[in-house]
C-alpha cells in the first residue's frame, strides 16, 4: 500500500467514525436534522479534500 492508499484509508475511516458519532447524537435527540447535515456535509468535505491531495 502507498502513503497516498493509506492516507486515504486513515481519510475514510475517520469520515465513517465521525459520520457515526453524528448520526448517534441525531438518533439520541442532541443534534437536529439540520445540523446533522451539516455537520455531515463537513465531513464530506474534509474527505474529498484528502481525496483531491
Amino acid at each position: 500500500m502507498t502513503d497516498d492508499e493509506t492516507d486515504l484509508a486513515t481519510a475514510v475511516d475517520r469520515f465513517l467514525e465521525e459520520a457515526d458519532a453524528t448520526f448517534d447524537q441525531y438518533e439520541q435527540g442532541y443534534a437536529d436534522a439540520d445540523a446533522t447535515v451539516s455537520v455531515l456535509r463537513s465531513h464530506a468535505d474534509d474527505l474529498r479534500d484528502a481525496f483531491e491531495e
